[in-house]
């Protein structure tokens, strides 16, 4: 088991890297630079070529049955899911074969009403301590059920 992290705008290291050192479980950190390296001997940050989706490549080569993967990149989890690995998103929920597609979906709705309409910009809910809370809850989940 290895939990694979999307770095880039991945607000939830700390508890990702928190979680699985309690657990002792390998973690990877992937990104396309401009990342800290941790100190901790279970983290491996890796750093990969800039480039459109570079990273989300790497992690998608690589995951797959009992492994983690925590990411908010729709077509990244999809690709994670088809291939066996469980999918959190920074704010806890999972992405799975039965609501993985469904979420797909939305992004390419909410992409097109974007370009359609530039005033639809910037209205993210942001990040709070609740949404911190239960990625933490679901994460502990995760890893339980992929050590059963």
């Amino acid at each position: 088991m290895t939990i694979f992290v999307d770095a880039d705008a991945c607000p939830v290291k700390a508890e990702v890297e928190r979680v699985g050192t309690r657990h002792k479980v390998p973690m990877k950190i992937v990104s396309n630079g401009g990342i800290r390296p941790s100190q901790n001997p279970l983290v491996d940050t890796i750093v990969v070529d800039a480039g459109p989706d570079v990273a989300d490549k790497w992690i998608a080569e690589r995951a797959g049955a009992g492994d983690i993967v925590i990411t908010n990149d729709i077509p990244l989890a999809a690709k994670c899911v088809a291939a066996g690995a469980q999918v959190l998103r920074h704010d806890g929920d999972a992405l799975t074969e039965n609501n993985v597609g469904q979420a797909l979906a939305m992004r390419d709705l909410m992409t097109d009403m974007r370009a359609a309409d530039p005033f639809l910009q910037g209205r993210n809910k942001g990040f709070t301590k609740a949404d911190r809370s239960r990625f933490l809850d679901a994460l502990e989940r995760a890893v339980r059920k992929a050590r059963a």
